[in-house]
């Protein structure tokens, strides 16, 4: 199965959905959905591995109501399979969100690609 063929899942992995159309409550949702389907496109995991990790992960949340996010599970079994395959360590992981939670917010641009300005 394919990044594209995800837009048709079922059950536990379906793709949150309003009037058809995908739901990204947050512009970080999105990036993950695509990275994933772009990962797996070029056939660095099949589409049914990550499923069924998804699936696990779905299984395993523990959240109390109201505390559920679809992409953070979808997130968290994208870590676990770019993990036991090798693609990226733990440490990887960590080094990275500690440069992205010591970023100013709102700075994930490159001034000069955008003009002058003053934030």
């Amino acid at each position: 199965m394919t990044g594209a063929e995800a837009l048709d899942a079922v059950g536990a992995t379906a793709l949150p959905r309003a009037n058809g159309e995908l739901v990204f409550d947050e512009p970080w949702e999105s990036r993950a959905f695509g990275l994933a389907a772009a990962l797996a496109d070029q056939g660095l995991f099949s589409w049914r591995d990550f499923q069924t990790g998804l699936i696990a992960e779905v299984a395993a949340d523990e959240s109390g109501p109201g505390e559920y996010r679809y992409y953070d599970r979808w997130v968290g079994a994208l870590e676990s399979l770019l993990f036991q395959r090798g693609v990226v360590s733990l440490e990887d992981v960590d080094d990275r969100a500690d440069v992205l939670c010591h970023r100013p917010a709102g700075h994930d641009h490159r001034d000069g690609e955008h003009g002058l300005h003053d934030h």
